[in-house]
């Protein structure tokens, strides 16, 4: 399988050749949602917070996901402007870790997958106050029913407050699992997301 030595992953100086490469590997052997992501933000405080999303793209300038902004996950990554996400591919034994400042996607982005989901999820975008309390189950799928209604005809456009946002990578560390624990890390680093990839090291485990 490619990618599935750790010293061919070892050998690699390209970090998002490689990315791909364990992605393709993962599509092929995980059963559900290969591109399941731990994303990390924190809060006014400083506080963490962690929960799974999906990536829903990968180009020359980073990681892209979607979210509600006026959310948890979404005032958070606004106000401070920075992520952290991890890939584990437990039937592959991998995992991959992407660290760096977050920027919006552009309008023509965020149309263009709104348009691409299902229309009962595009409903779900306008019906759902994510991340704010919920009186009942029914105060949902009431929400879910006048937004129906509303847009019963024709396209559902997509909610001012739901957007992509792109993860710049200075850090992308990749893990492979090795017997005893002594496991193969490689990490590429950078000063700047756009700036050259200034460091390729192998970590101990």
């Amino acid at each position: 399988m490619s990618g599935s030595d750790p010293e061919d992953f070892a050998a690699s100086d390209e970090p998002y050749e490689l990315f791909a490469r364990w992605m393709a590997d993962a599509k092929a052997s995980e059963p559900n949602d290969p591109n399941a992501m731990a994303l990390s933000t924190v809060d006014a405080d400083g506080l963490p917070n962690v929960r799974m999303v999906l990536l829903k793209g990968v180009d020359p300038k980073g990681f892209v996901f979607y979210t509600n902004t006026e959310s948890q996950k979404g005032t958070e990554l606004l106000g401070a402007g920075k992520a952290a996400v991890v890939f584990h591919w437990k039937s592959l034994h991998r995992q991959v870790r992407v660290r760096g400042p977050i920027e919006q996607v552009s309008d023509a982005e965020a149309d263009a997958y709104f348009a691409s989901r299902p229309r009962a999820s595009r409903i779900g975008a306008w019906a759902s106050q994510q991340s704010r309390p919920l009186e009942s189950r029914f105060a949902l799928e009431k929400a879910v029913a006048l937004y129906t209604a509303k847009y019963a005809v024709g396209e559902v456009p997509r909610p001012p407050h739901w957007t992509g946002f792109r993860i710049l990578p200075v850090s992308i560390e990749f893990w492979h699992d090795r017997p005893f624990r002594l496991h193969d890390r490689i990490a590429f680093r950078r000063d700047k997301p756009e700036g050259p990839w200034t460091a390729k090291l192998r970590l101990y485990p």
